[in-house]
């Protein structure tokens, strides 16, 4: 369960860093998300999703 909050921990740090250091790029890239078909941002969020889970199995095994 720890692993599990260290992720989320992990999760906010990036999230924050991106925020922080890039102001201006992240309020155009929320324009841009705001703009995009919500099958475009299903389909993105899957990937993601696909990719996480990849990167789990590839490190937990």
């Amino acid at each position: 369960m720890s692993d599990f909050f260290v992720a989320i921990g992990l999760v906010l740090v990036l999230e924050g860093l991106v925020y922080a250091a890039f102001p201006d790029l992240m309020k155009r890239m929320i324009f841009e998300v705001l703009t995009l078909p919500s099958n475009s941002l299903r389909s993105g969020g899957l990937m993601a999703m696909l990719i996480g889970v990849v990167i789990i199995y590839l490190i937990r095994g």
